[in-house]
């Protein structure tokens, strides 16, 4: 698992230690790569791993990551926090996101180009952006159509 070996060497190499609990918090984010998970889930797939895991610990690692840019936060329309592991492009990117299972998938395309003229219009200074799609899957549309 060279991604899991990865995430543990950025860790070290920032001082923090490897303990069990942090491992398990990491191998449930690994095993989740491809999906937007809540605390919860986190929580319940970190026990898997130790036991002994539990919520304090989950947000404490939770800030560490995000501090390190080695997860990505979604916020979804009922205010959830969502994670995954941060995507392992190096340039700027989006992402598309099924609402259904929270698999997620990075996209190349960047919409800003497109509007940048109108906030030199306004003499509005940009200095962050994030740009989400949400819809859904092909796998949870074809289950969709399947009941109908």
């Amino acid at each position: 698992m060279k991604e899991l070996n990865d995430l543990l060497d950025k860790l070290k190499s920032n001082g923090y230690k490897i303990t069990e609990q942090r491992k398990a918090i990491l191998k449930a984010l690994v095993s989740n790569n491809n999906n937007l998970i809540t605390v919860e889930k986190l929580l319940s797939e970190s026990k898997k791993n130790y036991h002994k895991t539990n919520m304090t610990t989950i947000y404490r690692n939770i800030e560490i990551l995000e501090k390190l840019d080695l997860i990505h936060k979604v916020i979804n329309e009922e205010g959830t926090s969502l994670y995954k592991l941060s995507c392992s492009i190096n340039h700027h990117h989006h992402h598309i996101i099924c609402l259904k299972c929270g698999k997620t998938e990075a996209i190349d395309f960047c919409p800003l180009k497109d509007i940048e003229q109108l906030l030199n219009d306004k003499d509005f200074c940009l200095t962050d952006h994030k740009f989400e799609l949400y819809g859904y899957c092909k796998e949870c549309k074809n289950s969709e159509n399947k009941k109908d």
